[in-house]
Formats: structure tokens, C-alpha cells, sequence
């Protein structure tokens, strides 16, 4: 298939992000420059400096509301893209509101309470909706240990293991891999869907 055909399908999508930071960040940058036309975008943190080692963004961006640096960041790939940004921290009812018709959801939190409750809210809201998440990316090597595993419309990127600590922190080679695997799963449901209709 050309990528002239990949990017006409693409562009009529919309994915959902929640949360702008390692995953997220790399995860949507991937996804626009494959030709994805429409993102939603939610996260309510700034721009640090301790996020530019693994993070989509640039140090004349600290301070920055995550969600606006993205926006602007991503325009710079893709000035046609249509970016719908919240600077909010994500519950439940934000989520059933600001994701309700997206066509796959990415979760992209670092925190295990708020994936738990991302995974809980979007399975049932959308229980025939992809939901594709990241688990287990600190650290640095055993890349090989990296998977997807799928149980039924949920797609888990990563080693499922690897937390995050003081002592295993989040470095761009591990975190952009599953970014990375996240935005491939987005792909190829998108493009599978299309090749069976």
C-alpha cells in the first residue's frame, strides 16, 4: 500500500490522548507524521525541564501548559492538523466527555491509579472501542522484553514489569519504543478496518 493511501484513510480519523507526557507526547507525533487528521489531547502539567530527556518538546517551552506545546509542536509536522487540547486533570466524567467520539483511545499516564481508572472508565463506556495502553517502559536495555498483548480491544505496549522509580527512571529510548508501539497498534487497526470493509 503507498503512503498516499495510508495518509487518505488517515486523515479522516481522530485518536484520542490522554496525557501529553513521554508516551503521549512521542505517541501523537508519531501518529501525525503518519497522517492522522484529527487528535484530542488532554493533560493538565507543565512543561519541566526534567521532561526534555524523554519528552516531545523544547526548553524554550518550560512553563508551558503540556497541551499547548504539543499543539504548537505537532502544527509544525502537520499545519492542516485539527488538535482539540484540554489542560485538565482527567476523572471519569471528563473522560466520558472529552474522548466520546474518538475512534481509538490511547492511555498515556505515568501514574498506575490513573491508568487503572482510564482503563476502568473507557472499558465500560466503549467496550468495542481500542483502547491502547502503555505499561512497564523505565529504565534502559532489554528491549527485546518489549510487547503488545491484546485481550479482546484492550492492547498493552511494553514489558508490563518495569515501574518506574528514583532508581529506574523514564529515558527516551525505552519510553519512545513504546510510544512508538502505541502509535503502530493505532495504525494497524485503522488500516486492517479499511482493508476489510
Amino acid at each position: 500500500m503507498k503512503f498516499s493511501e495510508i495518509q487518505t484513510t488517515l486523515k479522516s480519523k481522530k485518536i484520542g490522548i490522554a496525557g501529553a507526557g513521554g508516551l503521549g507526547s512521542n505517541c501523537a507525533a508519531a501518529l501525525v507524521r503518519c497522517g492522522i487528521g484529527s487528535l484530542v489531547i488532554a493533560d493538565f502539567d507543565l512543561v519541566e525541564e526534567s521532561n526534555l530527556n524523554r519528552q516531545f518538546y523544547f526548553s524554550d517551552q518550560i512553563g508551558m501548559a503540556k497541551v499547548d506545546a504539543l499543539k504548537e509542536n505537532l502544527l509544525r509536522i502537520n499545519p492542516r492538523l485539527v488538535v482539540s487540547s484540554h489542560i485538565i486533570n482527567l476523572n471519569p466524567e471528563f473522560i466520558a466527555k472529552i474522548f466520546k467520539d474518538v475512534d481509538i483511545l490511547v492511555e498515556a499516564f505515568d501514574r498506575a491509579d490513573q491508568k487503572e481508572m482510564l482503563i476502568e472508565t473507557a472499558m465500560e463506556q466503549w467496550p468495542e472501542r481500542p483502547l491502547v495502553v502503555g505499561s512497564g517502559m523505565a529504565g534502559f536495555g532489554k528491549t527485546d522484553s518489549l510487547s503488545t498483548k491484546r485481550y479482546g480491544e484492550l492492547y498493552i505496549c511494553g514489558d508490563g514489569k518495569e515501574e518506574i522509580g528514583p532508581e529506574n527512571p523514564p529515558l527516551a529510548p525505552r519510553v519512545g519504543i513504546v510510544a512508538h508501539m502505541q502509535a503502530d497498534i493505532v495504525l494497524s487497526i485503522l488500516m486492517s478496518k479499511r482493508i476489510t470493509e
